[in-house]
């Protein structure tokens, strides 16, 4: 999907990890953004032991764009708290939700990273793994990086009693362009350690899609790269990007 507001240009795709291609399991990550007021873009990965994680995954982004495509930006973190309690009282009600309280909450566990931004600056909002960068001039970068537990194979969801704690704010002046990703990519578009980029991966992206004029071959290139047989060997996981041009 591409946005059509002259100054914003927004591509994202998602693709099935060979691991749940492999079981007949559907992807579990989901992506959303609006423009209204305020640009804003989810990106979240339901967790592959949880049953009902694509259905977390789907509330969550659908709601958070929903909620603060509008919101006023001098309060932004308060609304962004705000409406992840919103989505989560949301799942307490859900006709999944066996005991229609917060512990019922487990099997819709899911990570987030998302980005608000208005005239020029934005931040980034972020539990547990997946990715956001922001791209500007002289090959700076931010980056908002991904957050394991004790272990590796260990995250963070908003979805646990300590979500609160565990979700981070990044600010984030004017920017060429901003990629929000799923953990699936995380080990492309980072050096091992996380502290560079691997700018083998993220530049290449980023200039095709600046300068490719149609939506569809923008999208069908993308959802390629995420699906090349190297990348599904390197990684099996599922894998989302949403890449928007902001200037």
């Amino acid at each position: 999907m591409t946005n059509k507001t002259p100054r914003i240009k927004i591509v994202a795709a998602s693709v099935t990890g060979q691991l749940h291609a492999s079981q007949n399991q559907p992807c579990q990550d989901y992506y959303r953004y609006a423009v209204a007021r305020n640009l804003v873009a989810v990106v979240s990965d339901g967790a592959g032991s949880a049953k009902y994680g694509k259905v977390g995954a789907r509330v969550l982004c659908q709601t958070i764009c929903d909620l603060l495509k509008n919101a006023d930006f001098e309060q932004i973190e308060q609304a962004v708290v705000q409406s992840v309690k919103v989505v989560r009282q949301k799942l307490t009600l859900h006709r999944l939700n066996k005991t229609k309280n917060d512990l019922g909450l487990a099997p819709f566990a899911a990570t987030l990273v998302g980005v608000v931004y208005h005239k020029n600056c934005g931040v980034f909002f972020h539990i547990g793994d997946g990715a956001a960068l922001s791209l500007h001039e002289d090959d700076v970068f931010i980056a908002s990086r991904p957050e394991n537990g004790n272990f590796s194979c260990e995250t963070f969801f908003f979805t646990q009693p300590a979500w609160r704690e565990n979700l981070r704010f990044t600010r984030i002046p004017a920017a060429k362009s901003i990629l929000l990703m799923s953990d699936g990519l995380t080990s492309f578009a980072f050096q091992p350690d996380f502290r560079e980029i691997e700018r083998n991966f993220v530049n290449p992206i980023d200039a095709f899609l600046q300068d490719e004029p149609s939506p569809v071959k923008a999208r069908k290139a993308l959802s390629n790269t995420l699906n090349t047989p190297r990348a599904q060997k390197l990684n099996p996981d599922d894998k989302t990007l949403v890449w928007i041009k902001v200037s």
